[in-house]
């Protein structure tokens, strides 16, 4: 029950950013790191991947689907942790008062990692533990 409460909010959670990604793309774009080429298309392109992967951990009826979102939700999170960086250097680069402060930015990083491990386990990837 935990592990299908922990799936549902982690896709929901994903087609909320996804549908954010393709309505407002704007602050998106803004921290794509700069050596990343077409931020625009890129920002599309993670708006899909992260509707594709809530679609993937939402539908019950297929294991393995829910397994591939995983590892795909997984790899994307691995994959934008640039812009997490940049969007905390161009937030230091403002004077104070202007962005979002340190307080916001070293836990959001610091828990990229377990946004993983949750996608990984939200779809199947990692077995449960079963007690001896």
């Amino acid at each position: 029950m935990r592990a299908t409460i922990a799936r549902i909010a982690l896709g929901l959670f994903y087609g909320i950013a996804g549908a954010l990604h393709l309505a407002l793309p704007a602050p998106f774009i803004a921290i794509v790191p700069p050596w990343v080429p077409a931020p625009a298309l890129v920002v599309l392109l993670t708006g899909l991947a992260e509707l594709a992967g809530a679609a993937g951990l939402l539908q019950p009826w297929s294991a393995p689907l829910r397994r591939a979102a995983g590892w795909g939700l997984a790899l994307y999170a691995l994959c934008v942790w640039p812009a997490n960086v940049q969007h905390m250097l161009i937030d230091l680069a403002r004077p104070p008062g202007h962005g979002l402060p340190l307080a916001y930015h070293i836990p959001r990083l610091a828990l990229q990692p377990l946004l993983i491990w949750w996608a990984l386990k939200a779809g199947g990837a990692c077995p449960r533990r079963t007690r001896a």
